[in-house]
């Protein structure tokens, strides 16, 4: 081999190695995210029940990894020469190496798809009911839509990949999945004891901890540079314009939710500028590395203003979403993945592009909600998913999990023992 060869090689071998790190390091900043949403479920959960949720944001990311690696990444990666599912790569192994770093980064994005349905339905969610779906989100309902989106890495590509289908790091794949999902366990459970009076009046339940939603919520933010960052797969100069799309988005977000509560003249809630921020986010992951800065801001603004008047619309249905899932992750979702179409760079207002987009928002719909309603349902049925009254009351920390997260503070509890 001459020099020039022996040069060019070297030149690959290290493009792999900085590939290689940058994903992985992306991938950790996602697993990170798992502290966020754990801090921000529990802390806008009462103090009864902040055990249960960090347990099950614990839970997600172990059983659902091994559900994705065993299942779930085949069926969204693998061979895709129908366009509807993968049929290889399941059980990952002897393959190149560049392989486990996209299974690990990956996984991680599967994780976070789960954990969205935690917050969702927190206060009233049996654990071994919960954790039975999210084993079937993990190795199923999420891989399959993701498969239409992102598969394949080997041959073939899913079919709304072929139509032009935009989402570059997952609003809907992701997002407005997890949001669908959230939607129809919140709908299977109905809302907490006390939520709302026989008359239909909303009755507001504080979380315990507001110190934690905020600290949740920045470390979602940071996360989320390596969830859109790290989608490039590779250690590229286009990183620079996504997380910049990105932090503009999240911090315009926040404005627009509190622009919003000023408008309609509601108190300016921390909880509420928070899930801005975090809808800001969630709508600019579709189009972070596909429109310039100023759509980003216009983007986060309106994700923003989603959160509020989706909130508000959810309540006067009955609904009781405790952390404002669906507001964040379903709507901002679905707007964010127009919002690419609209505002893709070089070709905006492009109506056949936002025709493809409402294609895929609304296939999103018609396979995550439907499925995990008919899982949900099967699930209260046979092993049970709604707590008992009792328990809920009790809380279910001590009741699920024979601990409690303020033992100073909840003596009565410990002495009374579990029913």
């Amino acid at each position: 081999m001459c020099i020039p060869e022996l040069a060019l090689a070297d030149s690959m071998e290290l493009k792999a190695s900085m590939d290689t790190m940058w994903l992985i390091t992306a991938g950790a900043l996602v697993f990170f995210m798992q502290a966020g949403f754990a801090l921000l479920e529990s802390g806008m959960s009462r103090s009864k029940n902040a055990i249960n949720v960090v347990m099950k944001n614990y839970m997600d990311v172990c059983i659902g990894s091994i559900a994705f690696w065993l299942i779930g990444y085949g069926l969204m990666f693998g061979d895709n020469i129908s366009g509807w599912i993968g049929n290889s790569h399941f059980l990952l192994h002897n393959v190149e190496d560049m392989d486990y770093s996209l299974l690990f980064f990956q996984t991680m994005f599967a994780a976070t798809a789960v954990t969205i349905a935690s917050g969702a339905m927190a206060e009233r969610t049996q654990f071994h009911g919960y954790l039975i779906g999210a084993i079937i989100i993990s190795a199923l309902i999420y891989p399959v839509y993701g498969s239409w989106v992102w598969g394949s890495l080997y041959s073939g590509s899913g079919w709304l990949s072929k139509l032009g289908f935009i989402d570059f790091a997952g609003s809907t794949v992701v997002h407005s999945i997890g949001g669908w999902i959230a939607l129809a366990g919140v709908i299977v459970l109905g809302p907490r004891l006390g939520r709302f009076s026989k008359q239909g009046e909303s009755r507001t339940i504080p979380g315990h901890n507001l110190t934690l939603v905020a600290l949740g919520g920045l470390i979602l933010w940071l996360g989320w540079f390596g969830f859109n960052g790290g989608s490039t797969a590779a250690a590229e100069t286009s990183i620079g314009l996504i997380v910049l799309n990105t932090h503009l988005s999240a911090s315009s977000g926040a404005v627009g939710a509190v622009v919003t509560m000023v408008l309609f003249r509601q108190p300016l809630l921390l909880t509420h500028t928070i899930n801005g921020s975090l809808a800001g986010l969630v709508g600019i992951t579709a189009g972070c590395a596909s429109m310039e800065p100023t759509f980003a801001i216009v983007t986060g603004f309106i994700s923003g203003s989603i959160v509020i008047l989706g909130s508000q619309f959810l309540e006067r249905l009955k609904i009781d979403d405790v952390v404002g899932a669906v507001s964040v992750h379903g709507f901002a979702g679905a707007w964010g993945t127009l919002a690419a179409g609209i505002f893709l760079k070089g070709n905006m207002f492009d109506m056949s592009q936002i025709f493809v987009q409402v294609i895929g928002i609304i296939a999103a719909f018609l396979w995550a909600f439907p499925a995990a309603l008919i899982m949900y349902y099967l699930i209260h049925k046979i092993f049970g998913l709604r707590a008992s009254s009792l328990d809920e009351q009790r809380g279910l920390d001590y009741t699920e999990h024979y601990e409690i997260g303020y033992p100073e503070f909840q003596t009565e509890l410990i002495h009374k023992g579990k029913a």
